[in-house]
């Protein structure tokens, strides 16, 4: 698998990888790997990445990554979209949310976006794509996911912040985007 180191907030460490003849869940494991590895300056074989078991029907697992079978203090999110993927590891505590898409939504992404956009021109694909990774990655450093409707989202006039009005914490956004993929990721180390 192909993968690039991402340029990211110091503490934060990003990679994006595609392989469509790779599974996504080796894919989120590679990428978290090399990630960790370079970070604990240990060998990749030496990493090993496993997830938390499904506790209900609907749950997205955790990934989490140990070194001699220790559990690290670190925060693992993973994002996919066709044969790519996309890995982000902080420390604990950190919040983290990520969205990767391509530049060619389908019809059925389409128009869940102009159906919950903020935006009034919905027609400008550019920047309703960057509009919606963002509100897509606040809902996931939220960690209600899928739970929150889009439209909750708040984004400040700059795009550099969103929130949720019904919490307090405001997440930083970066735009990660490289290789025709369009990557958001949002962060937060208030509780």
């Amino acid at each position: 698998m192909e993968s690039v180191l991402l340029d990211t907030p110091s503490g934060i460490g990003a990679r994006l990888g595609w392989d469509p003849k790779l599974p996504e869940h080796d894919r989120k494991r590679i990428l978290a790997r090399q990630i960790i590895s370079a970070r604990m300056g240990v060998e990749e074989k030496a990493v090993r990445i496993h997830r938390e078991a499904p506790a209900q029907f609907g749950f997205h697992t955790q990934l989490f990554a140990e070194i001699d079978e220790k559990e690290l203090p670190l925060e693992i999110r993973t994002a996919s979209f066709r044969g790519a993927t996309v890995a982000v590891v902080a420390d604990d505590g950190v919040q983290l949310g990520i969205d990767l898409r391509d530049t060619q939504p389908d019809e059925a992404t389409l128009a869940d976006m102009r159906k919950h956009s903020h935006m009034v021109n919905i027609d400008d694909m550019s920047a309703l794509l960057s509009h919606w990774t963002k509100v897509q990655a606040v809902r996931e450093a939220d960690g209600r996911g899928v739970r929150m409707k889009p439209e909750y989202v708040r984004l400040d006039l700059s795009k550099h912040k969103g929130w949720i009005p019904d919490r307090p914490v405001h997440y930083s956004l970066v735009d990660l985007s490289r290789d025709g993929w369009i990557i958001t990721l949002a962060y937060s180390n208030e509780s």
